[in-house]
């Protein structure tokens, strides 16, 4: 049958299966040299970072699954196609799983037959010289009195001190030099392998996490600490490393003159931390971009703001409700808002079980009253206002569903009024307190402002050998971009008027205008050894006794 790998087909149902074998093993191969082809490979490669592109631009369920379901509310018909397509996990998807496979197939592919090749040469010697080294690019050729075995000789010592590889070949020096070229492209497509182990290694295998933290308070390593955690398909909570660390003190100053007012100036937690179950307490400090490393986790500080200390009392001046409330900033000069929600042991002036809830706003540094805003006017803590609005009713915890706890929802709310009617809200100083109408209770802003940072708790092994990967991948491909590989021959024959004819010629496997100057340089080494011949018929007659005579230029080569 033309034009099939299986060619002429026997009758019979064995001649049937032996084409059938032969036609599945033809394609067998046309597919693997087309898979491992430079050019496929190039192909996946752009198709892989073509395919990372809407995982930068479309929301990831793995990052902010909140995103993901805005994106599907707002876009009916857009966001249900994008789920199909899998655009929500973009590095998760079956399409860009195969594209990465491929490329890995691809590589490997690439390189193994590549790396035999590669041995092989090392284990070789360079070639003999050609017959007529005048048609080589670069050529030069001069008569001397020197023993063809003495030039040889020199030639080979010329080449060594060079770093060629040479040997002897007939009445030749056969030298190569440029391996690490080829050295160079097969580490370059080693790191690429090296890059996608660990990639996948790290994605599979990573976790994230965030955490809230006042001061005095503290984390430990489990999975229920956390406010949000994410992690990898294959992690597992024994991955978890076993730490805890509690926060003592945060310290932030600010610039307060000049174009950048407000802007952090010192951003720091003092930490005391401890490794498994019996650590020794240590005390570190954790700055922005300088995490606290414990084994392959590390522990970063990415955010800070303000807990106000309130006290909450019932009808009969009972305290229900007292520590700080962490808030959360909402502009850079950390105005911030949040609630207060008392969920148990609150009763009412008639003494019947209620839950309280409180819509806060704080700010550091309050503008003024009649100022016309109530936002703040610095990150510092210069004057600090407390501003609340008091509601009561079923908080929704109840109903078994997850809410936020830095948010009120009044849904079921019913807000306490005065007696205009309007909403009991107040704006509170330091020590100050609000109380709630009909006697049922009172809201007080301590004296005490405590502060919080936020931080990222992230594993994800796999990065060492990520940078790694991309250094050597930067030298391999520099390598092979300016490393150039290169043949030079050196013959030495006795001439019929028994004079030594040495010819020297050069070969570049790839175009290179510096090859011509090298010839010569090595050229002008090796006739230190074995001058030019001059007959006293054809001496020059202004030259000086005893001055040596100049080196042929070699052909195409820059004279100097």
């Amino acid at each position: 049958m033309p034009g099939s790998f299986g060619g002429s087909r026997a009758p019979g149902a064995l001649g049937w299966i032996t084409w059938t074998a032969r036609e599945v093993i033809g394609w067998a191969r046309w597919f693997w040299r087309q898979l491992t082809s430079m050019r496929v490979a190039l192909i996946l490669l752009f198709l892989l970072s073509l395919g990372a592109i809407p995982g930068s631009l479309i929301p990831q369920s793995g990052t902010d699954a909140l995103k993901v379901q805005e994106f599907l509310d707002a876009h009916k018909t857009l966001g249900p196609v994008y789920e199909k397509l899998g655009l929500f996990h973009v590095y998760s998807s079956v399409w860009f799983s195969a594209i990465y496979i491929l490329l890995f197939v691809s590589l490997i592919g690439c390189i193994v037959p590549r790396t035999w090749q590669f041995a092989g040469q090392l284990r070789g010697r360079p070639p003999g010289a050609p017959k007529r080294l005048s048609r080589l690019p670069a050529y030069a050729a001069w008569r001397t009195d020197t023993d063809p075995e003495q030039v040889r000789e020199a030639a080979l010592r010329a080449l060594g001190r060079r770093r060629f590889r040479a040997h002897v070949a007939g009445d030749a020096v056969a030298a190569e030099k440029g391996y690490l070229r080829e050295l160079g492209n097969l580490a370059f497509h080693i790191a690429l392998v090296v890059m996608l182990i660990a990639f996948a290694w790290g994605q599979l295998y990573k976790s994230e996490g965030n955490k809230l933290i006042v001061e005095g308070d503290g984390f430990a390593n489990t999975l229920t600490q956390y406010d949000d955690f994410k992690s990898g398909n294959l992690f597992t909570d024994d991955d978890l490393v076993p730490f805890s660390f509690d926060l003592k003190k945060f310290t932030g100053t600010y610039e307060r003159t000049g174009p950048n007012k407000g802007t952090p100036h010192t951003y720091q937690a003092d930490v005391t931390y401890s490794v498994g179950a019996y650590g020794k307490e240590k005390k570190t400090t954790i700055k922005v971009n300088e995490p606290l490393h414990i084994d392959d986790a590390k522990v970063y500080l990415v955010s800070h703001g303000y807990a106000p200390v309130v006290t909450v009392r019932d009808g009969k001046g009972g305290v229900v409700f007292h520590g700080p409330v962490p808030l959360l900033p909402i502009d850079p000069n950390v105005t911030s808002q949040g609630a207060v929600k008392v969920y148990d042991g609150y009763r009412d002036a008639q003494g019947r079980s209620d839950q309280l809830g409180f819509a806060a706003f704080f700010v550091p540094t309050f503008a003024g009253a009649g100022k016309g805003t109530m936002f703040s006017q610095f990150p510092a803590l210069d004057y600090p206002v407390l501003a609340v609005s008091a509601y009561h009713g079923d908080l929704g915890v109840n109903a078994g569903i997850p809410q936020n706890v830095y948010q009120l929802n009044t849904k079921k709310l019913k807000p306490f009024k005065d007696s205009k009617g309007d909403l009991v809200k107040a704006r509170l100083l330091p020590g100050e307190t609000m109380q709630l109408p009909g006697g049922n209770g009172s809201i007080t802003f301590d004296k005490q402002v405590k502060e919080w940072a936020g931080f990222q708790i992230v594993q994800q092994p796999g990065t060492g050998w990520a940078l790694g990967g991309a250094i050597a991948a930067i030298f391999g491909l520099a390598a092979s971009l300016f490393i150039q590989r290169r043949r030079v021959w050196v013959r030495a024959t006795t001439g019929a008027d028994g004079v030594t004819v040495v010819e020297m010629a050069g070969l570049g496997r790839s175009e290179s205008t510096k090859l011509p100057e090298e010839l010569g340089d090595l050229a002008a080494l090796v006739h230190e050894q074995a001058p030019t011949k001059t007959d006293e018929k054809d001496a020059d007659p202004d030259q000086e006794p005893g001055a040596a005579t100049p080196v042929p230029a070699a052909e195409g080569a820059q004279k100097k």
